[in-house]
């Protein structure tokens, strides 16, 4: 625990800001992948990583909700047409 206080006691303003960026970057990063996998979901899912950030097991149903939402109207879009 001594490390990381010295290390917070000594780290320059960009390097907060680097770490902040980076942690945004991870918080968010359900939603960024929403942009390309489940583009009509993707309001929804950047509202959700909000709270979900708090709790690992959230984050990864959000995540799981952004990579497969839009498989599942694929799936219905395959069965319909056969």
């Amino acid at each position: 625990m001594e490390t990381f206080t010295e290390i917070f006691a000594t780290a320059t303003p960009v390097q907060f800001v680097l770490i902040g960026a980076l942690v945004l970057l991870v918080w968010f990063l359900p939603a960024l992948v929403a942009l390309v996998t489940n583009r009509k979901q993707v309001r929804l899912i950047a509202m959700a990583c909000v709270p979900a950030g708090f709790s690992l097991i959230a984050w990864s149903g959000v995540m799981v909700w952004a990579v497969t939402g839009n498989m599942l109207n694929r799936f219905n879009k395959k069965n319909a047409t056969e």
